[in-house]
């Protein structure tokens, strides 16, 4: 399942696709590398309601540090989950209702829910191999 970064409608993509596939709902290309999607409160809110498949979400701001060191490893988890897992990042400067809603004080601050409830919840970074695994067990 892929999420449609213009409209947010999720997609079934057969792994044989030939072409660029296109959104259902508005016909746009659908990017299905895996690749962190960002989203404002409201595509927040929607992807985690209605995702058939486990979503990741990164709650970030441009200034931390932290943040910016984790990035990289969210694009290599996103693209090796590709279609298995979504991965959304939201600025909590730019979008505060969301970590606000969900109490989150420190930054970053990593979720994965399932079926629209939260799952599991990782505060700070850890190293690519502890967050792949981390990432593993909740999605699954």
């Amino acid at each position: 399942m892929f999420r449609c970064a213009s409209c947010g409608a999720f997609n079934r993509v057969s792994a044989g696709h030939a072409g660029v596939p296109t959104c259902g709902r508005c016909k746009k290309d659908l990017d299905v590398s895996g690749a962190p999607q960002a989203v404002d409160a409201e595509g927040f809110s929607r992807a985690v309601a209605s995702s058939p498949v486990p979503v990741l979400v990164d709650f970030w701001a441009p200034w931390c540090g932290p943040c910016r060191m984790a990035a990289p490893m969210l694009e290599q988890l996103g693209r090796e989950q590709a279609g298995r897992l979504v991965v959304l990042k939201v600025n909590t400067d730019d979008h505060p209702a969301p970590s606000a809603r969900l109490g989150i004080r420190g930054i970053p601050t990593f979720i994965v829910f399932k079926n629209g409830v939260e799952a599991a919840r990782q505060a700070g970074v850890l190293p690519l191999e502890p967050f792949r695994r981390w990432v593993q067990a909740q999605a699954a």
